[in-house]
């Protein structure tokens, strides 16, 4: 997905969210809700990183005490044309890494402790690639916003119910209908720009890194790790993740709208198929 249809997916929450708060309280409340919405994520954004790093239970890091794994970072943001960012570790035994910060300026790439003794040098550089990519992308912007106005409105949906003007024009079952489906669509939503941010990070990682096949297998091993040992993190940042924190894959069919991350084997075929001569 590119960046029109991500961008466009935004201007639809931002038009739910508007839609919810003037279904419940008119033109007022949906002006309201917008202004709101606005100071929320840049609020949200300006205080990320130490909101994410909190959540991860991250440190800041400094060359003395990992210098391969700083002078990867270095090496690969140079290669990306990126400052260099600030290099924190989780104390946190699942396998994982993520990328926060409100720009690139600002940025921290993060890996987890238990990353290091699971993954080969390519596969690390896959990894770190691909965060560097999410600060190259400004990933961080556009999934932050997503978050923030998916929270808004099911605060707003809930709110409504009780103290808005809607169920007057649409009855009560209107009221709790719009309860449940407007936090639904803005969830799905938020996810479906969460899993486009992740393909596209998976292929400008494997530009930056020069080794798709790195990639490949990293994620590979990081997603049967964390099927077998999921990490306690806040669920509001599990999104950052470069694989699902929190439990593996759900199963096909319908639970693929709830996903936050695309399906691992796809890309991994993704990235399989850049490393295959004329793909």
């Amino acid at each position: 997905m590119n960046y029109v249809k991500t961008f466009g997916l935004m201007a639809l929450m931002t038009a739910l969210l508007a839609g919810i708060a003037g279904y419940f309280g008119g033109g007022s409340w949906a002006v309201g809700a917008l202004v709101f919405a606005a100071i929320f994520n840049f609020g949200s954004y300006w205080f990320s990183d130490r909101a994410v790093m909190k959540m991860y239970g991250a440190r800041e890091i400094d060359r003395s005490e990992h210098p391969e794994l700083y002078d990867m970072v270095d090496e690969l943001r140079q290669r990306a044309g990126l400052p260099m960012p600030t290099v924190a570790i989780a104390d946190r035994d699942q396998p994982n890494a993520f990328a926060t910060g409100r720009n690139p300026e600002n940025a921290v790439v993060c890996v987890t402790k238990g990353i290091l003794p699971l993954l080969d040098r390519d596969e690390l550089r896959g990894v770190l690639a691909h965060e560097l990519a999410h600060v190259q992308n400004r990933d961080m912007l556009i999934m932050t916003l997503a978050a923030t106005m998916s929270a808004a409105i099911v605060t707003l949906s809930r709110f409504g119910v009780f103290f808005g003007g809607g169920r007057d024009r649409g009855g009560a079952v209107g009221a709790i209908a719009m309860m449940i489906l407007g936090p639904l669509a803005a969830m799905l939503i938020q996810m479906a720009i969460s899993r486009a941010g992740e393909f596209r990070a998976d292929r400008t990682g494997a530009e930056i890194a020069g080794d798709p096949n790195g990639l490949a297998g990293a994620l590979e091993a990081m997603e049967r790790a964390a099927e077998r040992q999921p990490m306690e993190v806040n669920q509001a940042a599990a999104h950052l993740a470069i694989v699902n924190p929190l439990r593996g894959d759900l199963a096909s069919g319908l639970a693929k709208l709830f996903r936050t991350h695309p399906p691992t084997e796809e890309r991994v075929q993704r990235l399989r198929e850049m490393a295959t001569p004329g793909a």
